[in-house]
């Protein structure tokens, strides 16, 4: 069965931050949308997992430990496996994740934003 999902629905579903929520499910990946807002992202790794962030509609800093990257809406970047990083939102920013599923939210770090289970959003 073929299904739309608007995203622009989707975000009126939530406000919290930092807490993706699942929209959707393809060949072992989790599609997932994000509010987040303040400098709460911890440093952290993925050793097994890349990680693509597309901002849809803000400004949003990736840094690693060499370098630091800003996206703007319409923009993605893809942080490879292994790389330390954090994501710094200038405001309000909200986000489309596409990552593996079971990747741990904050990676190798528990912070106050970690989670250990993501929440399907009912579209």
């Amino acid at each position: 069965m073929l299904e739309v999902v608007n995203i622009e629905h989707c975000f009126t579903r939530f406000d919290d931050t930092y807490s993706p929520k699942i929209v959707g499910e393809l060949n072992g990946q989790h599609v997932k949308l994000v509010r987040v807002e303040g400098d709460k992202c911890p440093w952290h790794t993925h050793d097994d997992e890349d990680e693509l962030f597309l901002v849809l509609d803000g400004r949003l800093d990736v840094q690693d430990r060499d370098q630091s990257v800003t996206l703007k809406t319409g923009e993605f970047c893809i942080v490879p496996k292994g790389k330390e990083h954090r994501v710094v939102p200038h405001g309000h920013v909200r986000l489309l994740l596409f990552e593996p599923a079971g990747i741990a939210h904050t990676g190798n770090v528990r912070a106050e934003i970690t989670l250990d289970e993501y929440e399907h959003l009912d579209r």
